[in-house]
């Protein structure tokens, strides 16, 4: 199905010059009393590359649709990050490349939304947050747990975060994937 590039939004999938894309970026420009300009960034979703594409209001896109799966992270070799479907116990691989920086939000043996178009695994789709151990820490301070000290905090994922001075190793914390930011205990 196609769409104007008026109606593009963060997210969406379409098929541009025969490869999948997902929208990473907008931007709708009007310089002066020219036309407008329509800056889409888009990001390959079978190697990862960024694209920059300028386009008139008049371009369209081709929306593709897609299929969401519940499934479990299983581990990490030389190919990439392999992943089971709950329901037909079938396994398969996605990219580093692809997946990118979600991986620091996913831990093992961990149930994750996967995004399939035309039976093919293209994505990880991320829940608004998650909870994660913190594997190291700096103990705090004594007195310094009255103002609102924060100190880094490194996760079981690998992932680094900024939490208040209270928070111990050991403990559970909730955790943004929009923003990586810590949002309380668990």
């Amino acid at each position: 199905m196609a769409i104007r590039v008026t109606e593009a939004k963060k997210g969406m999938v379409v098929r541009y010059e025969s490869d999948l894309y997902q929208i990473t970026r907008y931007d709708h420009l009007t310089p002066g009393n020219l036309r407008a300009i329509h800056h889409v960034y888009l990001k390959n979703l079978k190697n990862g590359r960024q694209k920059e594409v300028r386009m008139k209001t008049s371009d369209t896109l081709d929306l593709v649709y897609l299929d969401s799966r519940e499934s479990q992270y299983l581990f990490k070799d030389s190919l990439g990050y392999t992943f089971m479907d709950n329901e037909n116990f079938e396994q398969f691989v996605l990219n580093a490349e692809v997946v990118g920086d979600a991986m620091q939000y996913i831990t093992d043996n961990s149930t994750v939304t996967v995004v399939f178009c035309e039976g093919e695994a293209l994505t990880v789709q991320l829940p608004p947050a998650v909870v994660l151990e913190i594997t190291q820490t700096e103990d705090a301070a004594r007195g310094d747990t009255v103002s609102s000290v924060q100190k880094p905090a490194t996760c079981s994922t690998g992932l680094v975060i900024k939490v208040p001075a209270h928070i111990k190793q050991g403990e559970k914390v909730r955790v943004s994937t929009d923003t990586g930011e810590f949002m309380g205990r668990a």
